[in-house]
């Protein structure tokens, strides 16, 4: 996972809370925001499925380098 998308998922993260605790008294919010929340939790599912699909791209290019006949 690059920095970029680790930035992102921290500000999601942070995001969860945010929809149902006020930041300014600290009490839980009446009507919370479930916008919020559901984006949030769907923006970290897709970092993790994109990091994921990434990391498993870097590794099949590795193994055919490393599988490939030298001369």
């Amino acid at each position: 996972m690059g920095p970029y998308s680790s930035v992102i998922l921290a500000a999601m993260a942070v995001g969860i809370p945010i929809a149902f605790l006020d930041p300014s008294t600290g009490a839980l919010r009446d009507p919370p925001f479930y916008l919020l929340f559901w984006s949030s939790i769907a923006g970290i599912s897709a970092i993790i499925i994109y990091g994921s699909y990434r990391g498993r791209q870097e590794r099949r290019r590795e193994n055919a380098r490393r599988k490939r006949p030298r001369k």
